[in-house]
Order: structure tokens, then C-alpha cells, then sequence
């Protein structure tokens, strides 16, 4: 008798089991957040993680956070469908990781670079591609006025054109490549643009009547988002924003918008 409960207590847990691995792969997709730096440090890292964490459960997709530095492999990512850059900083992989990242992209999958991924791997040039443009410098924090531009990606809706937002204003390099999608903009009249770093000899006078910060393009087989918004913690925690993240992560992994 007792023997008789205990297979039908094992059968029971044994579906119960099966039922929740079943329901976690019909999710959306699958996501792996990367938060890893060799330089500054956000010190929103962590509200953007928790953000990215609840996207998922709001939207029904699987996040995976590469916390502790788990070695990026080809393996490793056979089974995401978009990999996403979180204020990371600097050279952070070896060879092998950056090939296992471009045979991801290259069979069809997507990429999100949120804020600082424009200030990584400057020495990977098919990184710098990915991307579409690079970091250069920024002035100081303060609030400037948002431009929408002409093209209608989803997750906009929550910006209007001449909105407030402050956030640390990215000045880019020049394209990197060919075909970015401009969604989003600054207005430099709104705010003070120069910039000045003498430990680095690096000097920023704006960008001119055109200032992107947000772009999306198709990229060597498969697609990349980018904003540079989202130095704020607070960012995190803004709808308007969210929704802007969000659109990219799902038309990043699944090509739609």
C-alpha cells in the first residue's frame, strides 16, 4: 500500500514537472541578458535587470542573466533567440566568444545594445558594425528635449516629439555600417552639448541638427537594436522606456515590429 502512494505521488510530481518544462518552452522566446563590464560601472545595472526580468514575465519570455560570467559559447547559445547588452563597458570577451556571437547573428538572431553597449569592444570591428555607431563622449547629465523622427517603430508611442527626458546625451562616431533605421533623437539646442575630458584628450561639441540615439538595422544575417537611453535608474521604472525596450528585444528576436 505504501509502495502503491509512493509511485502515485512520484508519477504526480514526475507531471507536474513535465507540465511546467512544457509551459517554460512555449514561451515567446528566449533571452540572455549580458551585464558584464571592464570598465564604469552603471549603477543602474540592477534596475535594468530587474526591468528586463518582468518584460519577460509581462510579455511571456524566457530571460536567462549571464551573471556570473558563464563563458559565451556556440553551445551555450544555440537555444536564445536574442542576446541583449545591458551597460556593458569595454573589451569583455575573448576570441572565442566573440566567434560564438557572430555565428549567433549570422544564423538569423537578434541583438540589443541598451545605453554603454555602444562603449564596448571598440577592437572588434564586426562588433562596431553590429552596433552602427560608437560612443565618442558625453556631456554632463541634464535635460533635453526628445525628436521623433519620420520612421514608425513600434514602442515609440510613449514619446512625443520636444518630451523632457535627461539622461547622460551620447555622442556618437560616425556609421560604422550602412542602413540604420533612425527612430529616436536629441535636440542639442535643448541643452549644452560640449564636452570636455582631458584625461583622455577627448574633447565633444554635439552632433549637429541631427543627433540620433536610437536605431535598428539588419545586420549580416541577422537584426540589431540599439538606444543609447537608460543611464538613469529611474529610466527603469518608466513605461514610455520599457515599452521602447521591449519593442526592440521582440523585434530583435523575432523580426517582427
Amino acid at each position: 500500500m505504501i509502495c502503491r502512494k509512493f509511485n502515485c505521488y512520484f508519477t504526480l510530481l514526475i507531471c507536474l514537472l513535465s507540465m511546467q518544462s512544457s509551459a517554460q518552452a512555449k514561451k515567446q522566446f528566449n533571452a540572455l541578458l549580458v551585464t558584464k563590464t571592464a570598465g564604469w560601472h552603471h549603477e543602474s545595472i540592477n534596475d535594468g535587470v530587474t526591468a528586463i526580468k518582468a518584460l519577460g514575465e509581462k510579455n511571456f519570455f524566457n530571460v536567462t542573466w549571464n551573471q556570473d560570467g558563464v563563458p559565451i559559447t556556440e553551445k551555450y547559445l544555440q537555444n536564445f533567440q536574442v542576446i541583449i547588452f545591458l551597460n556593458t563597458t569595454g573589451d569583455i570577451f575573448n576570441d572565442k566568444e566573440q566567434r560564438a556571437i557572430e555565428k549567433f547573428i549570422q544564423s538569423g538572431k537578434g541583438f540589443v545594445g541598451i545605453h554603454s553597449a555602444s562603449d564596448t569592444e571598440y577592437e572588434w570591428p564586426w562588433y562596431t558594425k553590429l552596433v552602427g555607431r560608437m560612443f565618442h563622449i558625453h556631456p554632463v547629465i541634464q535635460t533635453a528635449k526628445l525628436r521623433l523622427t519620420n520612421n514608425k517603430f513600434t514602442g515609440l508611442e510613449g514619446f512625443t516629439d520636444g518630451q523632457l527626458w535627461t539622461d547622460e546625451w551620447y555622442e556618437f562616431d560616425a556609421e560604422t555600417t550602412k542602413g540604420l533605421n533612425y527612430i529616436l533623437a536629441v535636440d542639442e539646442s535643448s541643452y549644452n552639448p560640449n564636452a570636455e575630458w582631458p584625461d583622455r584628450n577627448l574633447k565633444g561639441v554635439g552632433m549637429g541638427n541631427f543627433h540620433p540615439i536610437a536605431w535598428y538595422h539588419d545586420y549580416d544575417g541577422g537584426r540589431s537594436f540599439y538606444t543609447a537611453l537608460g543611464h538613469q535608474p529611474t529610466d527603469y521604472t518608466n513605461n514610455a522606456f520599457l515599452d521602447h525596450i521591449y519593442a526592440g528585444i521582440y523585434w530583435a528576436a523575432k523580426g517582427k515590429k
